[in-house]
């Protein structure tokens, strides 16, 4: 099962000690997760004023620290939208890196994630493509770079454990549906960190750990840093045995029926199901599943609002 350290995220330097402007810190940082158990590295470069950049003296910097601490380990980076809107300017930047990462991740929700995804593989640099909800997902589908990415990385948002599971699913069965032999990546963040982890684990699927995603351990106490919370995300994968893939469970639950909650006449303006649809659902027998599953993946307008960038 592979574990990646993402190490830093969008998150303000003033959160925590490991958390830095500087990228000699935060691969120092990284180089402990990676000696800690930690099989690849995640990381947001920085410009001086400790925010997210493309730019590429910045991806060069970061890049080189981090392989410079930890020779040899595979180093990934954002190109999340708000460290560059402009998507022409995004492309340039990316044009221009001169210490290339080895993988990159792509939001799909995003405008220009074709472009950019394209725009990596041209240059010879993997793409993780984001997914973290319905709209994400559909823009994927349709990609004509889909089939080239090295991973997906299923995010979910910081929301409440009794949803995760359905939300994560439900993703999971419609990614199979596409790419049935992609390597899948699933991730919480904040609140959800700790149980999706378990989650992927129990699934036997890609997971990540770090900073990004959490400033605390499973018990609610501070992480001291990145290998901290890799070496409790190994001590929690110990000892569990993956169940079945998802695909493997019968397709009408996740293909067919659940597709047809996904009509966008069905969605309220809040991206959740619309009264009507719950109730109709409601009515058809052995809807069950459906229902909890096109709940689960029209909260997109919710959690857009709270999400944190990652």
């Amino acid at each position: 099962m592979l574990l990646q350290a993402c190490v830093n995220g969008a998150r303000d330097p003033v959160e925590h000690p490991w958390l830095s402007a500087d990228a000699s810190v935060v691969a120092e940082d990284a180089a402990r997760a990676v000696d800690a158990g930690a099989q690849e590295v995640h990381v947001h470069p920085k410009n001086a004023r400790g925010q997210d950049s493309l730019a590429a003296p910045d991806v060069s910097r970061w890049v080189a620290a981090v392989r410079a601490a930890q020779p040899g380990v595979p180093v990934g980076v954002t190109t999340g939208a708000w460290a560059e809107p402009d998507v022409e300017r995004r492309l340039a930047a990316i044009g221009s890196w001169t210490e290339a990462p080895d993988h990159a991740s792509v939001n799909w929700h995003e405008v220009g994630a074709d472009e950019v995804a394209a725009s990596l593989l041209r240059r010879g640099i993997a793409v993780e493509a984001g997914l973290w909800d319905a709209s994400g997902f559909e823009v994927w589908k349709r990609s004509p770079v889909r089939g080239e990415c090295l991973r997906v990385l299923i995010e979910l948002p910081d929301e409440p454990a009794e949803t995760l599971r359905a939300h994560a699913e439900a993703m999971i069965a419609h990614v199979r549906l596409e790419e049935p032999d992609m390597p899948i990546l699933l991730h919480g963040e904040e609140r959800s960190t700790w149980p999706v982890f378990d989650l992927a684990v129990e699934l036997g699927l890609a997971a990540r750990i770090g900073l990004e995603d959490t400033l605390l351990l499973p018990d609610g106490s501070p992480a001291p840093g990145n290998a901290a919370l890799v070496r409790v995300a190994l001590e929690r994968m110990r000892g569990v045995s993956p169940r079945a893939r998802p695909e493997a469970l019968p397709r009408h639950r996740y293909g067919v029926e659940y597709g047809k909650a996904l009509g966008s006449r069905g969605r309220s303006e809040e991206g959740g199901a619309s009264p009507l649809l719950r109730r109709r659902l409601a009515e058809v027998p052995g809807s069950s599943v459906v229902h909890r599953y096109g709940l689960a993946l029209h909260v997109s307008g919710r959690f857009l609002r709270n999400r944190l960038q990652s």
